[in-house]
């Protein structure tokens, strides 16, 4: 029997030992070997080489995404560039929190204010128009109170028609019965053109003075003084003033002989200074604009006594916050003090109103000696987007920049209806650039300009 022998071979399987058996024959060793255990993996070397090739295929495409990103991060980058420029002239209203969502609980704040104050005027008119307003804020009521529970009302909507209401609140008290049979000419409706200037005259201080306010004495009743006009220059970087001057009669202010100065404040500085083109005189005291507040000061010619009231709303544009602008801004025109047939308004804006032109009315008691706000209207027009404004017959007009000699009335807000129009086009001729203000004398029916230096006067037609 042949001896058998045992190889040990190995296997490219795994790399492990195979035990292969044999038998000796003629001197040799003979055994059977299959040889597939050596055979080239071909089915891995395949799947080895697919895998490869899919790696390769995610390489290129990455290699393509890295570099179309390479070629888009400019144009992109160039359009954020180009955004962030066009966007840029209206970053301030972010910026000072123009835009920021009102909140419910806020307009809730708001909603119970006006039903307060439309509840006082119901009790004393109680007519038509009082309960329809109560029925439309009893509407908007309910609108808030789903508006808690649900987002289908657009709070813009309902912000809007909270103005509205409001204002028409305003309108209900504000005019005297018997106002529109002492004007006449109110009843007309707006201003139906204006003149050329019927005065032209350079300052008293000289054309350098491009800011002020001027005008003729605006109360029918005031003693001694009826005939009388006034100059108020801010003589400070064309921002500040503590001065007035009075003429006795239109003659003498043309011929500037025969004045009276008057010093509002010791210094430009001071609490009582004033601040920003905004003066009128009516009666016996001075009404403007009080340095650094948001303030509306009176001062009194004969006791040379200052009293002040504080501007309601929040966040009352001051500092040159607001100012207006529309082609170029006149420094620190912030509040504007005005006077018409109904007595003395201040036109000014808040921070929640948006930057919009805000009207409230002024109201002195002369016995109480007191200076209070006693109506506030908000409008829907920006104020950097107005040149000027001025009161006529209760009706808030809006000025804005046509050339260098010219300026055009385009915008009316009645406070006796809270409407307003933007479809004016009434001309004004000036002789330079800049209109530091405008005011409305309710005697004479005129329209007093302070037009860089030069005093110009306008007659208007209704």
């Amino acid at each position: 029997m042949l001896p058998f022998l045992l190889l040990l071979l190995t296997s490219l399987k795994g790399g492990d030992a195979q035990t292969v058996l044999g038998r000796s024959k003629d001197g040799s060793c003979h055994c059977e070997v299959n040889s597939t255990l050596w055979s080239f993996p071909v089915l891995k070397y395949e799947d080895v080489l697919l895998q490869v090739k899919t790696c390769e295929g995610s390489l290129s495409s990455l290699q393509e995404q890295v570099l179309l990103s390479t070629t888009r991060l400019p144009q992109i980058q160039a359009q954020v560039e180009n955004v962030t420029a066009r966007l840029q002239p209206f970053q301030y209203l972010r910026h000072q929190g123009l835009y920021t969502v009102l909140s419910l609980r806020l307009l809730g704040q708001e909603l119970s204010q006006l039903e307060i104050g439309l509840s006082e005027v119901h009790t004393q008119l109680n007519n038509t128009q009082t309960q329809k307003l109560s029925t439309e804020v009893g509407k908007l009521r309910k609108d808030v109170e789903r508006m808690q529970v649900s987002d289908t009302i657009n709070l813009k909507t309902v912000k809007e028609n909270l103005r509205y209401l409001k204002n028409s609140v305003e309108s209900c008290k504000t005019i005297p019965k018997d106002f529109k049979g002492q004007h006449r000419y109110c009843m007309k409706g707006l201003i139906s053109n204006i003149s050329e200037p019927v005065t032209t005259k350079i300052s008293p201080y000289g054309k350098t003075y491009i800011s002020g306010s001027w005008g003729r004495q605006a109360k029918m009743d005031a003693e001694g003084e009826k005939d009388s006009y006034w100059v108020q220059t801010l003589l400070n970087n064309h921002i500040y003033g503590n001065t007035l001057r009075v003429y006795q009669t239109y003659e003498d202010f043309m011929a500037s002989v025969n004045h009276k100065d008057y010093t509002l404040a010791p210094s430009y500085n001071h609490a009582d200074a004033v601040e920003g083109p905004s003066g009128v005189l009516y009666g016996e005291a001075l009404y403007y604009h009080c340095y650094g507040s948001a303030d509306v000061c009176r001062y009194d010619l004969k006791t040379n006594s200052v009293k002040r009231v504080t501007l309601p709303g929040t966040g009352v544009g001051i500092k040159n916050k607001f100012p207006y602008c529309y082609y170029d801004c006149r420094s620190h025109s912030d509040v504007d003090v005005e006077v018409d047939e109904t007595g003395l308004w201040v036109i000014y804006t808040t921070l929640s109103n948006h930057g919009n032109l805000v009207v409230s009315r002024l109201v002195w008691d002369g016995e109480a000696q007191n200076l209070t706000v006693t109506q506030t209207w908000e409008t829907r027009l920006f104020k950097k987007a107005v040149s000027n404004a001025f009161m006529v017959c209760g009706v808030m007009y809006a000025t804005r920049y046509v050339n260098d000699y010219r300026e055009e009335v385009f915008y009316a807000f009645d406070t006796a209806t809270g409407k307003e129009d933007n479809s004016l086009a009434l001309p004004l001729e000036k002789v330079a650039k800049g209109v530091a203000s405008l005011g409305y004398n309710p005697i004479k029916r005129q329209i007093y300009m302070y037009n860089d230096g030069y005093l110009l006067a306008y007659q208007t037609y209704f």
